[in-house]
Formats: structure tokens, C-alpha cells, sequence
């Protein structure tokens, strides 16, 4: 098992799911229960309000990813997505691909759970220096 990302060439979710008319639902899904909710926006990582436009979703799991007859499916629980800035995405990616424990040896839902606590801690001790 494998947490690490793949090229967009060899990795058909990041270069056709996330592009895909199932995701953009999925996704105005997921902004619309957090609306009805009454949940504000905000990064997951580093605390900040933010908009729709602002933010991306992270899957904490692909369960809910599936393809089937050509066309791709988004059955994510509300859950499985959390909202990131797309900087502070990136930061959780780098974390889970640079720590050999993170990257290989837990499930995606555990190394991002853990990345993003690393990741809180940081950006909370990078704000409290500035």
C-alpha cells in the first residue's frame, strides 16, 4: 500500500476524475450540506475563512471513487472530504509523500489524519513567529 501520488499520466483519478462532471457535483454537494449545516468555510490546516472558490476537497478515502462502464461515479461520504486551501493541500501532500511511514505504511485515512496534524502545528507555530 502506497500513499504517495503518481503522475497524472499513470494516475487516471487526478487527470480524469478530478475533472470529471461526477466531481464538480460531488463537490457542490459536499459546500451545499456544509451551508445547510451552518458550518463557515474554512481551510482545515491553517484556520482560515475562506470561500467555495478558495478551497479544494481532500479525500481522506477513494471509496466512494468508482468507475463504472466508462463513466465515473462520486459516492463519497461527507465525511471522506476535507476542505484545504489548494497551498495547504499541497503542504499535506508533501508531507504524506516525504515521510516513509506516512507514505507507506497506513491507510490514506491515518497519514492524512496525521499529515494534517503535523501540518496544523506548523502553520500555527509559522503565524505565532511572524
Amino acid at each position: 500500500m502506497t500513499n504517495r501520488r503518481r503522475s497524472g499520466l499513470r494516475n487516471s483519478y487526478r487527470s480524469e476524475f478530478l475533472r470529471s462532471p461526477a466531481w464538480f457535483a460531488r463537490r457542490d454537494r459536499w459546500f451545499r450540506k456544509q451551508q445547510r449545516l451552518g458550518r463557515p468555510l474554512a481551510c482545515a490546516a491553517c484556520g482560515r475563512a475562506a470561500s467555495k472558490d478558495q478551497l479544494e476537497l481532500h479525500h481522506l478515502d477513494y471509496r466512494g471513487v468508482i468507475r463504472a462502464d466508462g463513466t465515473w461515479r462520486a459516492f463519497e461520504r461527507h465525511a471522506d472530504l476535507v476542505p484545504l486551501h489548494p497551498y495547504c493541500h499541497e503542504l499535506l501532500h508533501r508531507l504524506i509523500d516525504r515521510d516513509a511511514v506516512l507514505a507507506r505504511h497506513r491507510s490514506r485515512r491515518d497519514a492524512s489524519s496525521l499529515a494534517l496534524e503535523r501540518l496544523r502545528v506548523k502553520l500555527t507555530t509559522f503565524e505565532e513567529s511572524l
